[in-house]
């Protein structure tokens, strides 16, 4: 009995000295309210209408799953599976797509990505972030260009920064 225990609290002492350095099993995400994700998709629809342009809109979480998608009146068949993909793109590589446009150019280490079915490399993607975590990503399509869509994009994000930030 005397060994049983004498064992035991050496293999305790022996255990509690050494450095542990197990991973946690799990982990927490911060995920946007699909009322945020509103707010900030109608903040961009608005600022492309004030610019003239009629496009449409989607926000995905940070998995780049659809959460919201506005389509103007007149805005193009085509914008709404184009938004949704810069969106997409924008959570999926943690990059903005305007970014993305000149790293995958032909001759580049990255251009391989051009290939992959989903990626839409044109700008108007952005990422949103919260206290620098990946919440989610805007996509805009319709403007004339990938500048002015990144322009609409960042009236989305710039609607919700706030409410965002902690």
């Amino acid at each position: 009995m005397k060994k049983a225990i004498l064992g035991a609290a050496l293999i305790a002492a022996s255990t509690a000295a050494m450095p542990v350095h197990a991973q946690e099993a799990t982990y927490e995400v911060k995920l946007m309210t699909p009322e945020t994700a509103l707010v900030a998709a109608q903040a961009a629809l608005k600022r492309c209408r004030a610019l003239g342009y009629q496009v449409a809109v989607a926000l995905v979480d940070r998995s780049g799953i659809p959460q919201v998608v506005l389509r103007d009146r007149f805005a193009g068949p085509h914008t709404v599976r184009t938004a949704i993909g810069k969106a997409w793109t924008a959570a999926s590589f943690r990059t903005d797509t305007s970014a993305l446009v000149e790293l995958t150019q032909p001759g580049k280490p990255q251009s391989g990505v051009r290939q992959l079915r989903r990626a839409v490399l044109l700008g108007g993607g952005k990422m949103m972030q919260s206290g620098g975590t990946l919440v989610g990503a805007i996509g805009v399509s319709g403007a004339p260009g990938g500048a002015e869509d990144d322009r609409c994009a960042a009236a989305g994000i710039d609607a919700v920064r706030e409410s965002l930030e902690f």
